[in-house]
């Protein structure tokens, strides 16, 4: 499994319950953040336009996450992001979180390389050449 890429970011107030934990439903937050640093580390991006104008983009298709202790407002959240599949039109992610060295939570996430439509909807496509091979570069 290639090494996995790593970023943080603090638990903003925001972001917690009336209990003072994080909310679930910031993970999955969390991993887009992780996954916009990582593209951008590569000079990607999660939406760009091509060559005419179209919009391309990788929403996503699928997304999941166990937690495994809480984390609280100003707690560092730390993220390994891995990119553990590269499909022809897809691509899969595993999230490793932790703080204070101690294991958080376990996320997945898989998105479809896609462009738009002239009447607004998506249509998915093979994963561009260029971009592919910057994802690969990992």
């Amino acid at each position: 499994m290639p090494e996995p890429f790593r970023t943080s970011r603090r638990v903003e107030f925001h972001e917690t319950d009336m209990a003072g934990i994080v909310h679930f439903s910031n993970f999955f937050r969390y991993m887009e953040f992780a996954e916009q640093e990582f593209l951008r580390a590569r000079g990607l991006s999660v939406a760009w336009k091509e060559g005419h104008g179209e919009r391309g983009g990788f929403p996503r298709v699928s997304a999941a996450c166990d937690y495994l202790k809480p984390i609280r407002f100003e707690d560092v959240v730390e993220i390994a992001a891995t990119l553990t599949r590269i499909g022809r039109k897809s691509v899969t992610y595993e999230f490793e979180f932790t703080c204070r060295g101690e294991a958080i939570a376990r996320g997945r996430m898989s998105a479809a390389c896609c462009r738009g439509t002239p009447g607004g909807g998506l249509q998915s496509i093979e994963i561009p050449d260029d971009i592919r091979a910057k994802l690969e570069a990992v």
